[in-house]
């Protein structure tokens, strides 16, 4: 398919004006209904959600596979299964407000040694526990703030006497499929608003499935589902029936909405703090995503792991995710470096070529490599794009496009910082990484667990934790489990501004409802066994992901057997 061809396709339905109308109607009318509906009453609505999701998932699954040219496996882990678990969550978060007037603290809460809390949020349950054993997550709360405070703020929305509500437009992402229902979730049950979605073009086909889905909420008037391109978008966020818009894109799409056209008008805006979009606007635009590698020397299997860790990263969705790995950072003078990127390599070269289904991805693919020697990986066609590794960028380069362009297509890029020694290469990766890469959304650390041993090494891992200025920060796996697992926060670092939007403002998913969040943590083991579900040579995911999502729906140990036969065998 060419550039010309994927655009073609991503555009074929319009909601027409006057529909338009009568959807902000629609919901403006409910605004106040929902806003002051029970929190019991909203739980509820919440899990008829799940289970209308869970009816969806295989026509959900079966239509994401044939747009993408996806294996039906990554579907159920990249629309179903998250949403089901989200709104099952904030169920579980609505029936604690019910009772206590604000979801628990996590699963606790600790200071550090620096005085800054951290709120244990993964694992959330003890299915969690026999899933993701080994793996654990929290958000490192804002420096100042005391459990107390984090207490008070929690559930900032359900907090409001006799609440008046609004409208948020939700501009939906035109990549991952779970995206649009999150965020439909998340500005409902954590922010208190009744909706407008508008799908994207690009994957306009989750559209009907989302109706379908959360009917519920569609019956009610909470929500309604438009469809078109940037006119529609437009008309919506600037209307004045709108309160609020969260936008999953681009960050040329956001600065579009909040400034206007480039030229003297946008710079003159931003100059005098006059934002073109009249109402606060929350989003998440992207990442150039690092992968940083702690100097050590690895085992076999560990190189190994970690090499089909990356690519496994990459290939994802055909690389049209936000979070796919898109720059290695290795240290100067690390003696396996050679031989960690030959394993990356290969592992890229076990994946066929993917359907490069989003527009613009072969110009940005030409663009970027332009100049590159690049390794390449399977065979592209007019439709496909095979892997591309650039290997050995000059980190002093501040005109590298690599660095301040996410590809958002299959290339995978590699620079080399610090030196082979651990403490001294992690500060030269995050600053590395704060101050050469663009965006703000999520960076990964692979760390072997004897290093964690070290002393000095641990408080210079530590420090690299509370200095990287990224929403999400990951051991040793790929951030978008921070993104999956429906309690962490997830978003852009709140470092980021209006007129240097980066990553994006705002937290969504969040379903423990967290406020005054600085990041969010999760670590893993350095491997894993059985393969992840989420790696590319893991064929079990059509198996095992209704199996999954029919848990998370409505969590069992009756169902946990069958579910790990799937999964082992």
């Amino acid at each position: 398919m060419s550039t010309q061809s994927a655009s073609a396709r991503s555009t074929t339905t319009t909601t027409e004006q006057p529909a338009l109308e009568q959807a902000l109607a629609d919901v403006k009318a409910k605004a106040t209904e929902f806003a002051r509906l029970a929190p019991t009453a909203k739980a509820a609505l919440a899990r008829d959600c799940v289970r209308g999701l869970l009816e969806q998932a295989p026509a959900w699954v079966a239509e994401g596979a044939a747009q993408r040219g996806a294996e039906p496996g990554e579907e159920w882990l990249a629309g179903p299964i998250p949403s089901i678990r989200l709104f099952r969550l904030l169920a579980e978060s609505l029936d604690d407000i019910a009772k206590r007037g604000r979801p628990a603290l996590g699963r606790g809460a600790r200071r550090r040694r620096d005085g800054r809390l951290e709120v244990d949020l993964f694992p959330a349950s003890a299915f969690d526990k026999l899933s993701f054993g080994g793996f654990s997550g929290y958000a490192l709360m804002d420096a100042g703030v005391t459990e107390e405070q984090a207490r008070a703020r929690q559930a900032a929305f359900y907090q409001r006497k006799d609440p008046a509500g609004g409208v948020s437009v939700i501009l939906g992402a035109g990549n991952v499929s779970s995206i649009p229902a999150l965020d439909v979730a998340t500005k409902l049950f954590v922010d208190g608003f009744v909706c407008v979605l508008k799908v994207n073009p690009v994957n306009e086909w989750v559209g009907p499935i989302v109706e379908r889905a959360l009917a519920p909420l569609v019956a009610r008037g909470y929500l309604r589902v438009v469809y078109g391109g940037a006119e529609v978008g437009s008309a919506l966020v600037h209307h004045p029936a709108v309160s609020d818009v969260h936008i999953t894109g681009s960050d040329r799409t956001h600065d579009l909405i909040v400034w206007g056209p480039a030229g003297p008008e946008r710079e003159r805006r931003k100059a005098e703090n006059d934002p073109l979009l009249g109402v606060p606007i929350s989003s998440e635009l992207g990442n150039v995503s690092p992968v940083a590698i702690v100097p050590y020397r690895y085992g076999d299997d560990e190189l190994w792991f970690q090499a089909r860790n990356v690519a496994s990263m990459v290939v994802n969705n055909a690389s049209f995710n936000c979070n796919a790995a898109k720059m290695l950072i290795t240290a100067r003078g690390w003696t396996q470096r050679d031989a960690f990127l030959a394993l990356v390599g290969k592992a890229l070269a076990e994946v066929p070529p993917r359907l490069a289904y989003y527009p613009g991805a072969f110009d940005r693919y030409r663009m970027l490599l332009d100049g590159h020697q690049a390794e390449r990986f399977g065979q592209g066609d007019a439709s496909r794009l095979p892997w591309a590794l650039v290997r050995g960028l000059d980190a002093d380069d501040r005109t590298e496009k690599l660095f301040h362009t996410e590809p958002f297509c299959g290339i995978l890029a590699e620079t080399s910082v610090g030196s082979a020694d651990p403490v001294e290469f992690l500060g030269a990766a995050v600053s590395f990484m704060n101050d050469r890469l663009w965006g703000t959304l999520n960076a990964m650390l692979v760390v072997p667990p004897k290093l964690e041993a070290d002393p000095t090494i641990a408080a210079a891992l530590d420090r690299a934790v509370v200095d990287l200025r990224y929403g999400t920060v990951t051991f040793n796996h790929w951030p978008a489990l921070g993104y999956a697992f429906g309690t962490m926060p997830w978003g852009g670092h709140p470092s980021a501004t209006l007129d240097d939007i980066q990553s994006g403002r705002g937290w969504v998913h969040n379903s423990f409802m967290l406020a005054g969040v600085d990041k969010a943590v999760v670590r893993g083991p350095l491997v894993v066994r059985p393969t992840p579900l989420w790696f590319y040579d893991n064929s079990k995911g059509a198996a095992v992901g209704p199996k999954v999502a029919d848990l998370e729906a409505a969590p069992s140990w009756l169902k946990v057997p069958s579910l790990l036969f799937s999964a082992l065998f």
